[in-house]
């Protein structure tokens, strides 16, 4: 099965951007004639693997290799670098460099950054003395196409740079993104934000278009109707609850990189020692794309109910006569085995992490934090992980929970917590700590907390939720409604101005712009039922709003917004962009540093 995603589906002509993306690699690669040696940073592998087959680079007299600091096995005179503009990274290339000039190697080295140079690291490789020696490139990739309603800018680590380091040279990265869509889709006319990044993302942008205008007199109506930007900091609570779709438990537990997992053989049914294998996981397996959104609980009957069916049709294949047709519909559905094979086997490892009762015990707490409640029950709770030194990170994800929804502890139980951490997990994690800190994530209490407000008046825990038969979002938690989505759901359906006192008491500033020359269109604040109409591009389809996540987006999110998008009475296709698909812990790690 392929690694590449199937885009056909896709409610945007999403296969000429990887296409586009395709052609400025190959291009890359035809310009340096004859056998060449690619050197890939690790981290790109997956985001190339989305874009491009191994086999087509192949075809350019490609050897491909992963960068690291020893010396380039290869017989090729031409070495070129594919990397982001990351200054650790720089010490690889000159120590690659130096080992070859040692040896009396003479070789041609180009360097392509993505998805622009950088100064810095051009200043390291001088100071290095092997700039002279290299010839300096750029491979503009900003986006990558997940699957057909996912792109991802592909930046880790935004989320920490812009909130602890007061770094936010992704800001730019993610305007420069979504100006590179317009380019292709016309000038997006009504703009949302809510968070201090979302908001200078949508100033950012503004500015690109006033530089480098997008044409719009040539296009027809513009392909999307409207942009939401949301800060991954608006909402916290979110991706530190454990997400109980299908698809989101992969993550927590399995890892989802860059559209599949990797694990050991033996789960899949292959009887191969020690041996990892590759599953893929987007829209182009029928299957998957049928469970993927749904609560696991369900999914797992779903998978029984198949696999019964299944073997009904098998007994009556061998106890009566068929007819030719009935003889075809049995191979049709044995075509789909090797799916069904596949989802079992992963449902029922899965099954072993969520009949833990540390699992469940986790899950309760969270609810119960959520409700906000019983302060002291969730404080217990914490300090008796810290006591019983389980997984720091697991420990940081229900203490940012706790900390965001109480707006931050109280001085004395704040240091207590704090010297306990340092106690059970060392000193060295005092890093740690001050990243949370400056995150605002785990904080001295300052003010009363409005975490009450907010979940009374966006109905954030729904009781007697049917995980079955969802009528709202709150199945992607089994009760919880993600406040990110409720966001969302509220902007499209009736814009943000009678919630405009909820958004006050929520994270940094939010902006609503018109743009271009469609932006005398009615916006969706008075898109109500009569002129929907205004709402669909010309050839009939729906018109589409870009949900973009400055921070990252967990897979339960996306669920919840494609159960949005299929609900009676929706006026668009909805498409998320993302900096990077994170989990509590995914997101978690980002903060975690040791010191020294």
């Amino acid at each position: 099965m392929a690694q590449i995603p199937n885009l056909d589906n896709a409610p945007l002509n999403i296969t000429s951007l990887r296409e586009q993306s395709q052609k400025e690699l190959i291009n890359i690669l035809k310009n340096i004639r004859g056998k060449k040696c690619l050197i890939i940073d690790p981290k790109l592998g997956g985001s190339l693997s989305s874009i491009i087959q191994t086999s087509l680079l192949k075809e350019h007299g490609v050897e491909l290799r992963h960068l690291s600091a020893d010396p380039i096995q290869t017989d090729c005179t031409k070495v070129v670098y594919l990397l982001r503009s990351q200054l650790d990274l720089m010490k690889f290339i000159c120590s690659n460099v130096h080992n070859d000039i040692s040896k009396g190697l003479q070789r041609e080295y180009y360097v392509y950054f993505i998805p622009r140079r950088a100064v810095a690291c051009e200043k390291v490789l001088e100071e290095e003395k092997v700039h002279h020696l290299i010839t300096i490139g750029e491979y503009p990739l900003y986006i990558v196409p997940l699957d057909e309603d996912v792109l991802s800018f592909e930046l880790d680590l935004a989320y920490k740079e812009s909130q602890v380091d007061g770094d936010t040279t992704s800001l730019w990265h993610i305007a420069k993104a979504i100006h590179k869509l317009e380019f292709s889709f016309g000038v997006i006319p009504n703009v949302r934000a809510k968070g201090k990044a979302s908001v200078r993302v949508a100033d950012i942008l503004n500015r690109m278009q006033a530089e480098e205008p997008v044409n719009s007199s040539d296009m027809v109506v513009p392909e999307i109707n409207t942009l939401i930007l949301l800060d991954r900091e608006v909402d916290m609570v979110t991706p530190m609850c454990s997400q109980l779709t299908y698809e989101g438990l992969l993550d927590e537990f399995l890892r989802i990189n860059n559209g599949s997992v990797e694990l050991d053989s033996s789960i899949m049914g292959v009887q191969q020692e020690g041996k990892k294998t590759k599953v893929p996981l987007n829209s182009s397996d029928k299957l998957f794309k049928e469970i993927r959104d749904l609560n696991f609980e369900v999914v797992v009957q779903i998978l029984r109910q198949k696999a019964t069916s299944m073997k009904q049709d098998y007994t009556e294949m061998t106890t009566t006569t068929q007819t030719v047709s009935e003889l075809k519909d049995f191979v049709r559905k044995l075509n789909s085995l090797p799916e069904m094979t596949r989802h079992i086997n992963l449902a029922q490892h899965l099954s072993t992490f969520t009949s833990k009762p540390t699992f469940l015990g986790q899950l309760d707490m969270e609810h119960t934090i959520v409700e906000a409640q019983s302060y002291d029950i969730c404080f217990e709770y914490i300090e008796e992980m810290i006591h019983k030194q389980e997984p720091l990170v697991n420990v940081l994800r229900l203490l940012i929970l706790f900390s965001v929804t109480n707006s931050g502890l109280p001085k004395k139980q704040f240091d207590y917590l704090r010297r306990e951490l340092l106690h059970s997990y060392g000193f060295e994690h005092m890093a740690t700590l001050n990243n949370l800190e400056k995150a605002g994530l785990f904080k001295k209490q300052e003010s009363k907390s409005n975490w009450l407000t907010i979940k009374r008046a966006l109905q954030l825990v729904v009781d007697d939720t049917d995980t079955a038969n969802p009528n709202d979002i709150a199945y992607v938690f089994s009760g919880y409604a993600p406040l990110s989505i409720r966001l969302i759901q509220h902007a499209v359906r009736s814009g943000w101005r009678p919630i405009e006192e909820i958004l006050k008491l929520l994270p940094g500033p939010h902006s609503e712009t018109k743009r271009g020359r469609f932006s005398s269109s009615p916006s969706f604040d008075t898109l109500q039922g009569a002129s929907v109409n205004m709402d669909r591009v010309a050839d009939g389809r729906r018109s589409i709003v870009l949900v973009v996540f400055i921070g990252g987006v967990t897979f339960a999110e996306i669920s919840a917004l494609r159960f949005l998008s299929a609900q009676e009475g929706m006026a668009y296709d909805l498409i998320v962009g993302t900096t990077k698909i994170v989990s509590g812990h995914t997101l978690a790690e980002t903060f975690v540093e040791k010191l020294g």
